[in-house]
């Protein structure tokens, strides 16, 4: 039986990988690579989010993640302080992205993609994990090594280590 699979009809697939991402890892950094093989458009989407106090302002954020991610076309960096259904809306997205490293970030996800499924059901969520290298990466572990003194070079993009060295030196 020999099965054929036509793709008469291709929709630009668009992204967006949202995050306050305080700063960007090589984490945050993985993942987004990965979408921009599966997806066509990605917008990484930088949460002005001010309930989780962030280290850097939204400018520096976007910034940072724009120098990191200079180098994929396709990717965008976008800030943002809405309802991420209606960024991803205004966006033409049809894909949410999250990352997962461990179980542990699973049970607030799904919450999370349960809720944007109601608000709008023709939005995917998509959850993607880092190379595992990367799984016990997060920003605030990142911030507190570098606020020790500590090496963070593999863990963050050689500009995102000047930006820690700045802020905690």
């Amino acid at each position: 039986m020999q099965v054929s699979l036509s793709c008469e009809h291709k929709t630009l697939k668009t992204a967006v990988y949202p995050g306050t991402f305080d700063p960007i890892t090589c984490g945050h950094g993985d993942i987004v690579r990965r979408a921009d093989i599966l997806f066509d458009r990605v917008i990484v989407a930088v949460a002005v989010n001010a309930g989780k106090q962030p280290v850097w302002g939204i400018e520096e954020r976007v910034e940072l993640a724009r120098k990191v991610l200079a180098d994929l076309p396709s990717v965008e960096v976008v800030p943002f302080d809405n309802l991420l259904i209606e960024f991803a809306k205004q966006h033409g997205a049809s894909i949410i992205l999250r990352g997962l490293r461990a179980v542990s970030d699973f049970e607030y996800e799904f919450q999370l993609a349960g809720m944007n499924r109601r608000l709008a059901p023709e939005i995917e969520t998509v959850f993607l994990t880092p190379a595992e290298q990367y799984t016990f990466i997060s920003s605030s572990l990142v911030r507190e090594v570098a606020r020790l003194g500590g090496d963070v070079s593999e863990f963050v993009h050689p500009e995102v280590k000047k930006a820690l060295q700045a802020r905690y030196n």
